[in-house]
């Protein structure tokens, strides 16, 4: 039986075999360019996309214009509002708003796709092994993924990340990344039951190739279109679950800021000193929802049964 290689092969995030898609002068697109095809004629997903680019800009190209560090105080300044010398206006102590947005931006834009990155790894590497291998392995992949299921993250979190304070910011990312990647797991889980079971799987399998190679160039690519969305969604989720957590003062510890430190402290000040809150708040607004559209637009995209395979 002769074996397609799994490069000219396009499927479904079932792992379904689909057709090939051809343009209208006949040339065959790979798996990539149809779903690039495909994700740009969503006007909305490369607004969205131009606006996370813009927003890296300004986060990590932003300091390097301004005068202003996040931490230094202008003694002359007080509670004063967007002007020429502090483009979003101070602080009670005489901070800048700008800079101090820009420090909070950065660090909920680093924290939100480390944590997407590791836990949908972590995802892949469980699901995949539990489904793969069957038996007391999966067993125990499937308990811990129950045992986190049920444990209250959030309080867990919050009890633990005020105490690393001085302690590295990536042992909160750490945190974070140990209780967002259980659903996806489970899901990974059920669609490697239904790979291996495919021919080219069983054919793997057959001529000896390795376990660890079968999942890592049979399985899991065979699911990245579900891995790239869940992975693209998580870091919203992150990025909200970061903010939530620093704002109840349990996240990002002082003198560190983020996103959901300065809406914290802003809070207060919302209707009376209204840019202490506005920016950081409209900020992270902006990024949660653009990310979800981007999400949603590679779901679109990536899904052959999808509506818009047709309007290419």
């Amino acid at each position: 039986m002769a074996i397609e290689p799994l490069s000219e092969i396009q499927h479904n995030v079932e792992g379904e075999a689909v057709a090939p898609t051809t343009t209208d002068d006949g040339e065959v697109l790979s798996r990539g360019r149809l779903i690039w095809r495909r994700f740009k004629r969503r006007r909305s997903a490369m607004v969205a996309l131009g606006f996370i680019g813009l927003m890296f800009l300004f986060a990590f190209l932003g300091p390097l214009v301004i005068q202003w560090n996040y931490e230094q105080i202008d003694p002359t300044s007080f509670l004063e509002p967007p002007s020429s010398d502090h483009w979003f206006g101070t602080t009670q102590i005489g901070q800048d708003v700008f800079a101090q947005t820009l420090r909070g931006l950065q660090k909920s834009l680093i924290i939100g796709l480390l944590v997407g990155l590791i836990s949908t790894s972590i995802a892949a590497v469980v699901g995949a092994t539990a489904g793969y291998f069957g038996g007391a392995v999966e067993r125990v992949n499937l308990f811990l993924v129950s045992l986190l299921l049920v444990l209250p993250d959030f309080l867990i979190i919050a009890i633990i990340s005020p105490r690393l304070k001085g302690q590295s910011w990536l042992w909160f990312v750490l945190l974070l990344s140990i209780f967002s990647w259980t659903l996806a797991a489970m899901v990974v889980h059920s669609l490697t039951l239904s790979l291996r079971g495919r021919e080219y799987v069983s054919a793997a399998r057959y001529m000896g190739v390795p376990a660890r190679t079968v999942i890592s160039r049979h399985i899991l690519p065979n699911m990245a279109s579900f891995l790239i969305i869940d992975a693209t969604l998580a870091v919203s989720g992150a990025i909200l679950l970061e903010s939530g957590l620093s704002y109840f003062g349990f996240g990002i510890q002082p003198p560190d800021v983020s996103l959901g430190t300065l809406i914290a402290q802003g809070t207060a000040s919302a209707f009376t000193y209204p840019w202490l809150f506005a920016f950081s708040g409209g900020i992270l607004v902006a990024i949660v929802l653009t990310v979800n559209i981007i999400g949603d637009a590679l779901r679109d995209a990536i899904d052959p049964s999808s509506k818009s395979r047709a309007a290419l």
